[in-house]
């Protein structure tokens, strides 16, 4: 029996969408590599609302977060975390053998441009790492205020991890002085899984081109100089991805990008609404996504429980991640999701619980 997803990735993709992935193949270095790719740029900065380079790479997002963190820190990355993904900034960093400290929220609280402000006095970082949509613990941070402060440090660049928001939330990558903003298929956009992508600014580029040893697959210049050159990658792409993204971009922009971004608030507003009168939420109020809901599980019942019932009315939901996994669970509101599904959703938990509708 298919299974409504409602978890914080991979979401559901419209059948139009995946007969895209069975376009025929081409070769990756041919004319018509060209145009496809410059096709998904173009659609890709108006999404994005931005004038930077658009970078693909077929891996998850965190391939092109660990590329971004190695390329671009000369001196020292200061790496902001609210939860789980956060956290992996800093793992990607230690692995890599890039100089980083790790300066984490209390859980439930966001970032805030306060204590970029503090880190960054101290003169000691040249790089800044931000989670814009943490999944584990439905934390959205206040990304353009962080990037106010962070426009004040010119040697400073602003790494952005975008891969659970974008095309679910405005970014305004220009306006906000992202110079890094990192996504991925799988969620928001709501393609299946392998491909990441990113906008990078040239002050990110001139930065990286000081660094030696930038690895080689995941090298932002690398990746940067063939684009610019004809469009193309130094290593073969995932065409399927490719043809799948460009198509599903059309049809992002044919729904309207405010329309998109006020259709996954609404949906995140029901579930707010119904999680605040039967549980309560993990993140502060005015920082909770618009595009996974974490809930307290404050009636402790066994979420294996919950979710098998859930699975025999045809729905999958997320329980908590990492050290939040006993305690809360998570309601996702990503890609093409209606609220009449929402909806039959929330009645089969109230069904399963015996909560009040």
């Amino acid at each position: 029996m298919y299974k409504k997803l409602f978890i914080p990735g991979p979401t559901d993709v419209a059948v139009d969408v995946l007969d895209k992935m069975a376009t025929p193949m081409i070769g990756h270095r041919t004319k018509e590599a060209t145009v496809l790719q410059q096709s998904i740029s173009e659609k890709l900065q108006k999404l994005m609302y931005t004038e930077d380079t658009i970078l693909l790479s077929t891996s998850s997002g965190t391939g092109l977060m660990e590329g971004a963190i190695r390329s671009c820190t000369r001196k020292k990355a200061a790496v902001f975390s609210v939860g789980a993904f956060g956290d992996r900034w800093y793992e990607l960093a230690l692995y890599n053998n890039v100089p980083a400290d790790i300066f984490k929220s209390e859980p439930g609280e966001p970032t805030t441009p306060e204590m970029v402000e503090e880190v960054l006095r101290t003169g000691e970082y040249d790089v800044v790492t931000v989670t814009h949509n943490e999944t584990s613990s439905g934390i959205m941070n206040p990304c353009r205020e962080i990037g106010e402060v962070i426009a004040r440090y010119p040697d400073v660049l602003y790494l952005v991890d975008a891969v659970s928001s974008l095309g679910g939330a405005k970014i305004e990558v220009d306006a906000w002085g992202i110079d890094v903003c990192i996504s991925s298929t799988q969620k928001c956009l709501a393609l299946p899984p392998g491909l990441s992508l990113c906008s990078v600014s040239e002050r990110a580029i001139e930065a990286a081109k000081k660094v030696e040893y930038r690895g080689y697959y995941l090298d932002l210049i690398r990746l940067y100089d063939q684009v610019k050159k004809n469009f193309q990658y130094p290593s073969t792409p995932s065409l399927s991805h490719m043809y799948a993204l460009d198509y599903q971009l059309d049809r992002i922009l044919d729904e309207g990008i405010d329309n998109r971004f006020n259709r996954h608030e609404a949906l995140a507003d029901i579930v707010r609404e119904w999680a605040e009168k039967h549980f309560s939420l993990f993140a502060k109020d005015g920082y909770r996504s618009n595009t996974v809901t974490c809930i307290n599980n404050t009636k402790e019942f066994a979420f294996s429980d919950l979710s098998n019932a859930l699975l025999e009315h045809g729905f999958r939901i997320g329980n908590g991640y990492g050290p939040f996994k006993d305690t809360t669970f998570r309601i996702a509101t990503m890609g093409e999701l209606e609220e009449a599904t929402l909806l039959e959703l929330l009645a089969a938990i109230d069904e399963v619980l015996g909560l009040e509708a």
